[in-house]
């Protein structure tokens, strides 16, 4: 008979489970390989930081875990689905219902505000926050009527992560979201992340080259040369504010 406790102890199962993912661009007589046999799995409600620099096949692997790309081998699994055997009508209905993303440009359409650049997201949801409630959470209550010009590119970015979370999407990949943006306005943006983690429950995925950052989340994933280089848990999570680059 199994103990209460031991089972209590189990670890939670994997919201992906990724194992042996290749992708091998071929570029005429140029073959890039880049991912190269990568294991991963990441768990309900953590914040993961992809480290490593440019060309090691971090958001290679992103962009396959959002269904934004496939892997030329191996398997990626999200809950019961296999995205590496879904086709294109279910990779975008996957897109839609379940993965939020926030790159480092910010994407928004300039002749809209902040509210209406969101609600492009709410109006195809199922069941999203309104605009005026993810703008709230990320700080921007006040400048919702405002357009992008109008706005810091700290702000721009802000939106951009209330366009992404406004549908409750169970996953935020985030791929290099401070990249642009000063050291004092990245750590606000990131402060928004780590809330939206911490608030809504989310796996938050975020891909940087800055190795500061990985001091904010529960475990940081090295990558090199298209592999996972070794996997380190933080003991705690330090906030964004305490951050320093």
């Amino acid at each position: 008979m199994t103990d209460r406790n031991e089972q209590s102890a189990a670890p939670p199962r994997p919201v992906f489970e990724a194992r042996g993912l290749t992708k091998v661009y071929d570029m005429g007589e140029v073959r890039v390989e880049a991912l190269r046999g990568v294991d991963l799995d990441l768990y309900p409600g953590e914040l993961v930081v992809l480290l490593g620099p440019s060309g090691s096949g971090k958001s290679t692997l992103l962009n396959i875990l959002g269904g934004l790309d496939v892997p030329t081998a191996g398997t990626v699994r999200y809950g019961e689905h296999d995205l590496t055997i879904d086709d294109d009508a279910a990779m975008t209905q996957y897109r839609r219902e379940h993965v939020g993303f926030v790159f480092q440009f910010y994407n928004l359409i300039p002749s809209l505000t902040a509210r209406e650049n969101v609600a492009l997201v709410t109006e195809i949801a199922d069941k999203p926050m309104s605009p005026e409630e993810a703008l709230t959470l990320v700080g921007l209550a006040q400048r919702m009527d405002h357009f992008p010009s109008q706005m810091s590119g700290g702000e721009q970015q802000r939106v951009a992560i209330a366009r992404a979370v406004a549908k409750r999407p169970q996953v935020l990949l985030c791929d290099e979201p401070t990249g642009a943006l000063d050291a004092q306005t990245g750590v606000l943006v990131l402060d928004v992340i780590a809330r939206v983690n911490r608030d809504l429950g989310t796996t938050t995925v975020v891909i940087t080259h800055n190795a500061v950052i990985a001091a904010m989340a529960d475990r940081v994933v090295y990558f090199g040369d298209g592999r996972v280089q070794r996997i380190e848990r933080n003991a705690e999570r330090r906030p964004a504010a305490e951050l320093q680059w």
